[in-house]
């Protein structure tokens, strides 16, 4: 089990799709744990607990405002998760570069079977 000094990284919090669609949420703009918390069927501490560990992972701020935080995306950290993808797309293009490949020669096969059909 982590302890409470415990940073998470950022793929351990988005490895929750709950955390998932709150980062999609503050996308737009920060809100107080209180409207977020509204988007959830779940109990506002619950809310608070994800909102604590993408706030440990750096993929959100939290600014006090009177008497409430307020949570800000903070895109930057998604870099890390790019960058990591961005490995495996090379993976992605060759497969479909394959697939073009293999489309193209079965839709020209394809022509050319129904070209001989016509003059027969």
């Amino acid at each position: 089990m982590m302890s409470a000094a415990s940073k998470y990284d950022v793929f351990q919090a988005i490895a929750d799709p709950t955390r998932r669609k709150m980062l999609r949420l503050l996308a737009d703009n920060e809100m107080p744990v209180t409207v977020i918390s509204n988007h959830f069927p779940m109990s506002r501490t619950a809310v608070s607990k994800h909102l604590r560990i993408l706030s440990e992972s750096n993929l959100v701020s939290v600014e006090k405002v009177g008497r409430e935080k307020r949570y800000k995306l903070q895109a930057e950290a998604l870099l890390e998760l790019k960058q990591w993808l961005s490995f495996y797309e090379q993976f992605w293009d060759n497969k479909l570069a394959k697939l073009k490949y293999i489309v193209e020669h079965d839709e020209s096969e394809t022509v050319q079977i129904q070209d001989v059909n016509k003059k027969s």
